[in-house]
């Protein structure tokens, strides 16, 4: 009341309207996103401002790309992202969570529970709920030779969320591959070494793993060779081309053999440096078939072209910074940044480099590279749709064997997690709780059953019937999961379905927290002060 007092317009919302507003807006957001989890869930289609559809199952697009207004979905999409830059995977599952929370909560509060009762009970089940993942978690001896098959597991179960199962087993292999060819040991994984190429030819399942570099621009010569194969590579930051001096100067010349000589006093010093790359060329081609290939960050003029091309080099100009990188650690060699002391040492090494022509654009291939740190996967799709939809899928899919390489654990998927720890916080935590925050650590094991109450939904299977049964099965002390396609437990460890150890971590630790924000929340005050200036 004092409010309205000092602020006449101001709206304001009092406990319980806050509380339901909070509540339904959780609510409304879980039921959003709750089709999408799991291997069976369904598709959902963005349409932009100016009519652009984008197609996508995974959570993390569709809470950027949609427009939502409430400003508590708006808190709630934005710990999903947050959960997606820092694990790269969960947030559906961090939004049904939250909203689960929110709903339980409701039940109590609805009986005249206090929210701040629930909220102790949250803490102290979150706590447990911690513990007991240590406890749960499967570890994974890592070393230099990690066990391809658990992380190909891990990889498969995240992908099929994203994608159709025939596709998503093949990007499987990619992906750990990528990852395996990157991974230096004892340093962290920089998955930015794992180029991400897409080409709009083909069907999605021609999407392969190249071990080497795809670069998406050609040569600039008509001349040069399209293919060539048992190539040095020079990888160079050396400017080829004419420049203006920076003094301004005006010369008299009386007549056309002066104007010749200033020419070619211009441009001797790129002719020179162009000299320098040939006499290389020379040097480590003389006696053998091999070729040579520049690929230059800078750009190459058409005179100097000309001469590399008559000296049958392939030059490539403009290159990517991040490119550069990645072909050093390609190819081998090194990157140099002046011509003046080029050895044979600086160059690196592949068996065949050559050009791709699709349409306008010009892809070239570096491949067969000995013992390569960096490589690219090549995506292929008929249209952009399938191609970013594939690339989501890519990017996560990395994300998640990485993790498993650093957290060297996984967490046994398919919603066992999710009822052993319901069982562990009723049977066990619960009785060692004092007052009526054992309803709030009831709250919370409740709500942990929403992942897998949803993955039973999206396969069209009965909620209750599944949960009964998979609940049963935890009392019997047999760790099982739920199987999508007949509605029984399974055992998720022989299916090979895991979860990242470190995603769940931070779904438990976020999910709460906001949830105990918002339940604490008994006043929406919009009296904010108008940052635009009045007109």
């Amino acid at each position: 009341m004092s409010l309205r007092v000092l602020n006449p317009n101001a709206e304001v919302l009092n406990k319980s309207a806050a509380l339901h507003m909070n509540i339904n807006a959780a609510k409304g957001l879980q039921d959003v996103l709750k089709t999408n989890l799991g291997p069976k869930g369904t598709i959902k289609m963005l349409v932009g401002g100016a009519g652009d559809i984008k197609i996508t199952k995974d959570g993390n697009t569709l809470l950027k790309e949609m427009q939502i207004q409430n400003p508590t979905a708006i808190m709630i999409a934005r710990t999903a992202v947050a959960q997606d830059d820092i694990s790269g995977d969960g947030t559906t599952s961090t939004v049904i969570f939250i909203g689960e929370l929110m709903k339980q909560s409701e039940r109590y509060i609805d009986e005249g529970m206090h929210p701040r009762v629930l909220v102790d009970g949250f803490e102290i089940a979150k706590r447990a709920t911690l513990q007991f993942l240590e406890k749960f978690k499967t570890p994974v001896v890592m070393g230099n030779e990690p066990d391809k098959e658990i992380l190909k597991m891990v990889a498969r179960t995240t992908l099929r969320t994203k994608l159709y199962e025939a596709l998503a087993d093949q990007l499987t292999d990619i992906v750990v591959n990528a990852v395996l060819c990157i991974r230096k040991p004892e340093e962290p994984i920089d998955l930015f070494m794992v180029e991400i190429m897409h080409m709009r030819h083909k069907f999605d399942v021609d999407t392969r793993l190249v071990e080497g570099l795809v670069l998406d621009h050609g040569s600039r010569h008509p001349d040069m060779k399209r293919r060539t194969e048992n190539c040095y590579i020079l990888t160079c930051n050396v400017s080829l081309e004419y420049e203006k001096s920076e003094i301004n100067a005006g010369f008299f010349y009386s007549n056309a053999e002066q104007r010749e000589a200033m020419v070619a006093a211009e441009r001797r010093s790129v002719d020179e440096r162009v000299k320098k790359i040939i006499d290389l060329k020379n040097k480590v081609c003389a006696g053998n078939d091999n070729n040579f290939v520049v690929i230059n960050q800078k750009g190459i003029d058409p005179p100097s072209l000309h001469l590399l091309q008559q000296a049958g080099i392939v030059a490539l100009r403009r290159a990517k910074r991040r490119n550069m990188e990645r072909l050093v650690l390609a190819c081998g060699g090194e990157a140099v940044n002046s011509v003046d002391d080029l050895t044979p040492d600086c160059l690196g090494w592949a068996g065949l480099v050559y050009e791709h022509v699709l349409g306008e654009e010009k892809y070239t291939f570096v491949e067969n590279v000995k013992n390569p740190h960096s490589c690219t996967i090549l995506i292929k799709g008929p249209n952009d749709h399938t191609i970013a939809q594939i690339k989501d899928a890519v990017r996560d899919g990395l994300r998640a064997v990485k993790n498993t390489i650093e957290d060297e654990a996984v967490v046994l998927g398919a919603g066992a997690f999710e009822v052993a720890a319901r069982q562990f916080l009723v049977n066990e935590v619960k009785k060692t709780v004092q007052g009526r925050a054992q309803l709030g650590v009831e709250a919370f094991a409740d709500a942990l059953l929403v992942v897998p109450k949803t993955l039973a939904d999206n396969s069209g299977l009965d909620t209750q019937d599944v949960i009964i049964g998979l609940t049963g099965e935890h009392d019997r002390g047999n760790v099982v999961g739920l199987n999508h396609h007949t509605g029984e437990p399974l055992d998720p460890q022989m299916e090979g379905i895991f979860d990242n150890y470190s995603v769940k971590r931070q779904i438990i630790n976020s999910g709460p927290v906001i949830a105990s924000q918002l339940l604490l929340v008994d006043e929406v005050i919009r009296a904010g002060r108008n940052m635009r200036k009045p007109n």
